[in-house]
């Protein structure tokens, strides 16, 4: 065999392999990729219910500052329940159209971009859903007591409204100086324990799936 006909075979097998290796990168790709869309089908689902049980909290408390609308202390914790309602509902529509900006065949670093886009807009979202609650619960058990026997509890039980507001707040100083000591480099497990707790199973599932996906085609 001459040296131009070996070069020119060397030459065919190099792109048969280069094509193989290429085919095989497609389908390990196309199978992370599909196994990454299925992981987030459940933060989906969770951001749908946060939205409908949202449109629940609009439709109750906007019936109820209506009804006690002379009153202004009814009429003010209705209309911050109605706001907190229009706040789930939006936030739960912002992580919704994170995921679907995804786009599954750009990139590795393009969508390794994107998630990390889409888990800043669920954390945000879990502080403006979660956080709330170290107060909600006293405008909640305002309402209902309010609606089932007619007695403004910021009156009749004052201590229990004022007191669940003060405990509000002192809970969430302690969640925001428990938040500061846990980023401390000293404590570096505790730090990621925190972020993979706020993040989720599905966002930590994708990322684990598409960080895959970079090490193979790197290899």
């Amino acid at each position: 065999m001459e040296l131009d006909d070996l070069k020119n075979a060397w030459q065919t097998l190099d792109r048969r392999l280069e094509k193989q290796n290429s085919l095989q990168l497609q389908i390990y790709r196309d199978g992370k990729l599909d196994t990454m869309r299925r992981s987030l089908r459940p933060l989906r689902w969770g951001q749908a219910l946060q939205m409908i049980l949202g449109a629940g909290i609009v439709i109750l408390s906007a019936a109820f500052w209506n009804r006690y609308s002379y009153d202004s202390a009814m009429l003010i914790v209705g209309i911050v329940m109605h706001v907190y309602g229009i706040a789930c509902i939006i936030a739960g529509g912002i992580v919704q159209g994170g995921i679907s900006e995804i786009d599954h065949s750009a990139p590795v670093l393009t969508i390794q971009k994107q998630l990390a886009t889409v888990r800043r807009r669920y954390v945000l979202s879990g502080m403006i859903v979660g956080l709330p609650w170290w107060f909600l619960w006293v405008l909640i058990l305002v309402m209902l007591v309010k609606a089932g026997t007619g007695l403004n509890l910021f009156v009749q039980a004052p201590y229990l409204a004022w007191g669940g507001i003060a405990g509000g707040i002192a809970g969430l100083l302690a969640t925001w100086w428990f938040h500061r000591w846990s980023r401390d480099p000293a404590r570096p497990k505790l730090a990621k324990f925190m972020d993979d707790s706020v993040t989720g199973s599905s966002l930590r599932k994708a990322q684990s799936l598409i960080d895959e996906i970079a090490a193979f085609e790197h290899d």
